[in-house]
């Protein structure tokens, strides 16, 4: 099994540590890595939707948790009676699996649906106010901010009632 050694990646994040165990999480190899298919999509500035082919599975079949900043979405068919049939060829696959994604903070699950053998779930990023980017003002040395120098500003009425 070929190995990559990150280490040197891992020395210049600071504070990072769950950047780490994403990376080599992201490493693993997947046990079906091609089933079942699926598509990744951004829908909007802060919406994504995953879209997975899950032809022959029912609402019932399949099961989608969030946990951990994981999205784990499964499907298990229950057997009923298709032993008896024999097919010529079988290319539609109906086997369970699990599929795994990882999500970034603030990201959570906004709905799902199924419709024509597609399971389309959306996402949501929902940055908490404290975290949204915000433009911080540049002072000139020696000078106040601009909010503290109107606040020393002469009342122009108290001057005239000099």
């Amino acid at each position: 099994m070929n190995t990559l050694d990150l280490s040197p990646l891992y020395r210049t994040l600071v504070g990072f540590d769950r950047i780490s165990s994403l990376i080599d999480e992201g490493l693993r190899l997947d046990s079906a890595p091609g089933y079942p298919p699926f598509n990744i999509e951004q829908t909007g500035e802060d919406a994504f939707r995953i879209e997975l082919a899950v032809a022959g599975f029912t609402e019932a079949d399949l099961t989608i948790e969030f946990r951990a900043n994981t999205l784990l979405i499964s499907g298990r068919r229950a057997p009923n009676g298709e032993e008896t049939r024999q097919f010529l060829h079988r290319g539609i696959a109906e086997r369970g699996f699990e599929r795994r994604f990882g999500l970034a903070d603030h990201v959570r699950v906004h709905s799902a649906r199924l419709e024509n053998g597609l399971l389309s779930v959306d996402l949501v990023r929902e940055l908490p106010d404290a975290l949204k980017p915000r433009r911080i003002a540049i002072n000139a040395e020696g000078q106040p901010p601009k909010s503290a120098a109107k606040a020393r500003a002469p009342n122009p009425t108290a001057i005239a009632a000099e």
